[in-house]
């Protein structure tokens, strides 16, 4: 199997029909990607989308794209998210609404187990601490704990450096917790509660 160095000679020599084993490669990781970072906010339907325009535009650029200074994945994951960036921009003029849940339409509440109510609160709740981080810190813990990305990769995405990263990580974290702090004690309290009631 071929590179995706070799894919991207071959396709610069005039084969362009590598490109779509490009794509094959990387659509779901950075469709993925896109819709995490559009995760609680009214264009979620549209990473598909912007999925596309970052393929179409790593293609446009392939001619400039030097392998010696990057990894394809992590260029395609910076055009991913300068294509995001450009669409938050885009709709600032227009009001973000935060999605209700993830919950499956056609269950109701009633039928849901109690730890599935549970486990669905906490995730929504991650997200939106995670929706509530400054940009850099959002694409730094999205693409390390979701993409599992290292910190070489994300200073690359980010155009930053190794140390900025794990500063930009460790704000995050600490941010997130502090967040979630008020929700773990009420959770705990309840549970107390519910221990200390005959």
């Amino acid at each position: 199997m071929l590179t995706d160095s070799q894919l991207i000679r071959e396709i610069k020599d005039g084969r362009v029909e590598c490109y779509a084993e490009l794509i094959k490669r990387y659509e779901k990781r950075i469709l993925a990607f896109i819709v995490h970072m559009l995760n609680n906010t009214n264009l979620d339907h549209i990473a598909e989308d912007l999925c596309q325009e970052t393929f179409y535009k790593a293609y446009r650029s392939l001619h400039s794209f030097r392998d010696v200074e990057a990894s394809f994945s992590t260029w395609l994951y910076t055009i991913a998210r300068n294509s995001v960036l450009s669409e938050l921009r885009k709709s600032r003029n227009s009001e973000i609404y935060l999605e209700d849940s993830k919950v499956d339409p056609t269950a109701t509440w009633e039928r849901l187990p109690e730890y599935e109510l549970l486990r669905s609160e906490r995730e929504k709740l991650v997200r939106l601490a995670i929706e509530n981080l400054p940009e850099k810190q959002r694409f730094a813990i999205i693409l390390r704990e979701y993409e599992d990305k290292d910190y070489k990769e994300i200073a690359d995405v980010l155009n930053s450096t190794v140390s900025s990263v794990k500063s930009l990580l460790f704000r995050a974290r600490s941010s997130i917790k502090s967040q979630l702090e008020s929700y773990i004690s009420d959770a705990r309290m309840e549970e107390v509660k519910g221990m200390s009631s005959p």
